[in-house]
């Protein structure tokens, strides 16, 4: 599937939780962090938080080799997500295609003058709970490519819920 800003909205409508807790994350990033052993031999980092205070309730690697690095892009990602209240990967898309690289039109646009504070690539996600106004939680993947970031968030939420069902 061809990622473009209407099919990922249409993913972050269909991932909407009935409810989210430390036991909900635990389970979802457990899900997530054996995605992303299937998905590449590449180290990533797994993290999920919640969205009022940054509580940590989930953080794993999906094996050894992970840097110090992939911390400051799960802060980065997970900051815009906080801001936005979107994917990483949607605003990347809605930032693409302008004449400047995503980075500059973020501060362009926004006015951001720090761009070690946000980070436009996938692997930041939203947590949403049905009935609730704004995000509940954050969930961040770092260390894939940014599309395969994205995927194994999106995959895990979905196998998540077909377990509840």
């Amino acid at each position: 599937m061809s990622l473009t800003v209407e099919s990922i909205k249409a993913q972050e409508d269909e991932c909407v939780f009935t409810s989210f807790d430390s036991d909900v994350a635990w389970e979802l990033g457990t899900i997530i962090r054996a995605n992303c052993k299937k998905v590449s031999t590449r180290p990533a980092v797994v993290y999920i938080a919640h969205a009022n205070s940054s509580q940590l309730l989930f953080f794993a690697t999906s094996g050894p080799g992970t840097l110090p690095d992939n911390m400051h892009w799960v802060k980065r990602k997970e900051a815009v997500v906080h801001r936005w209240a979107l994917s990483t990967m949607r605003m990347r898309l809605t930032m693409e295609g302008r004449v400047l690289p995503v980075q500059d039109s973020l501060k362009n646009k926004f006015e951001l003058a720090d761009p070690t504070i946000y980070a436009c690539h996938g692997g930041g996600f939203p947590v949403k709970v049905k009935g609730v106004e704004g995000i509940v939680g954050v969930i961040v993947v770092s260390g894939l490519a940014q599309e395969d970031d994205h995927a194994v968030i999106v995959e895990g939420i979905k196998e998540y819920f077909a377990k509840q069902s």
